[in-house]
């Protein structure tokens, strides 16, 4: 089937909750979806592994981009630093921040979706429930929405469906799309890439702020019956 580019979406896929509820959110608003996942050093590489047993779930595409070496300043890409601690050089700033990340994925992910001729790309950035990062904010995808269509050309359109919704919310969204058990049990959270512990939230240890927060949003839907 031809399908036109205006239906069709590219999907920023780390394999975590946000961006596996955002490719399901895309699956019911375009006709024809593909996925991008990053290998950029991250600390471990569960959430690609995940990454593409949901894009395979979701019988979507998955295009894996090696971007290794060209990012660095993070507690996910030095391997030896600790998580939890602030960042060394913005102490307002988790040290799970990764400098330009967020920047370079979704330029890659404009120029990939250029040579497919599509022009909207889909992201799970959110800036209300999230954990310090500048680049997850509006404003900021506002800001590179411009600059790529102006680079390509082209007429970009980044989504970020969950832009402003709490944790909870984001639960509650996997619920309302009829994914919140592929979501809850393929998704990968856990900044140290533990999949050997099971919660009703899915996998992961409470010992890293990324499943801290994933798992009080799970309690938070549960106790307003959203999942």
């Amino acid at each position: 089937m031809n399908i036109s580019p205006e239906k069709s979406a590219l999907v920023l896929l780390s394999g975590g909750q946000d961006s596996t509820t955002c490719l399901f959110w895309a699956k019911q608003h375009f006709e024809q979806v593909e996925a991008i996942a990053f290998n950029y050093g991250q600390k471990h590489l569960v959430e690609l592994e995940q990454a593409q047993l949901i894009a395979d779930k979701a019988e979507v595409p998955l295009y894996i981009s090696d971007v290794r070496g060209m990012l660095q300043g993070s507690s996910l890409t030095e391997h030896d630093k600790e998580m939890s601690s602030p960042h060394e050089l913005n102490e307002n700033l988790p040290a799970s921040f990764v400098p330009g990340r967020n920047a370079l994925f979704l330029t890659v992910a404009a120029s990939y979706a250029y040579t497919r001729k599509i022009h909207d790309i889909v992201g799970g950035m959110c800036q209300t429930d999230f954990s310090g990062y500048p680049d997850c904010r509006r404003v900021f995808i506002d800001s590179l929405q411009t600059s790529v269509s102006l680079a390509l050309d082209a007429d970009v359109r980044i989504h970020t469906p969950l832009m402003y919704l709490t944790k909870a919310e984001t639960w509650k969204m996997a619920k309302d799309l009829d994914v919140l058990e592929i979501v809850r049990d393929y998704s990968h959270t856990d900044y140290n890439g533990d999949r050997t512990t099971y919660n009703e939230w899915g996998y992961g240890k409470l010992d890293n702020p990324a499943s801290i927060l994933r798992a009080k949003g799970w309690e938070e839907a549960k106790q307003k019956g959203w999942v």
